[in-house]
């Protein structure tokens, strides 16, 4: 695998803002951020740039991320009728919640794995972007990506990664990616 995309992405708007998460699509990509480990390059790509993103996830040999399938490919969708379905994508959040039922955030899983979490959250990334702060989104896309390409190595040397529970205790959740 020599090219490896790391990719989490912003966008301009809330869920409850279009209408509920069934229309993720119309929250229109504010910020996306790439991560190639092969050759230690982050990327960023702003709205009038989806299509550019859209074929560099289209090369990659894997496109690794947190939430890609029901998130961030649904919003690229607008800018693409690729619908991204046939790109060999690992999806840390479907693996985690295949195997326990419940969807577990990334902020959650990197704080119980690594010790460390997120700078902000996605609500706060709109926020900056209405404000013409761009490169505050820009800053939080990027280091969402390097937590997440932290956990994936992680579980990958590790065989596992850890959550809380519903009583707060940490939990080792064994993941082949």
């Amino acid at each position: 695998m020599n090219d490896v995309i790391v990719l989490d992405l912003e966008t301009q708007y809330l869920a409850n803002e279009v209408g509920g998460w069934s229309r993720i699509r119309d929250m229109k990509l504010a910020v996306g951020v790439t991560y190639s480990p092969g050759e230690n390059v982050y990327r960023t790509y702003l709205e009038e740039d989806a299509q550019l993103l859209v074929a560099a996830l289209r090369k990659a040999d894997r496109v690794i991320g947190y939430n890609l399938l029901r998130f961030d490919y649904e919003v690229l969708r607008p800018y693409t009728p690729d619908p991204l379905l046939d790109v060999p994508t690992v999806d840390m959040l479907d693996v985690i919640h295949r195997a326990l039922g419940r969807r577990v955030k990334l902020d959650d899983v990197a704080a119980a794995t690594l010790g460390q979490g997120k700078s902000a959250d996605g609500i706060q990334a709109v926020r900056w972007f209405r404000q013409g702060q761009i490169e505050k989104v820009i800053d939080y896309c990027r280091r969402d990506v390097e937590v997440t390409w932290q956990v994936y190595q992680f579980g990958r040397k590790n065989g596992y990664v850890q959550y809380r529970d519903r009583t707060w205790r940490t939990q080792r959740l064994p993941v082949r990616w």
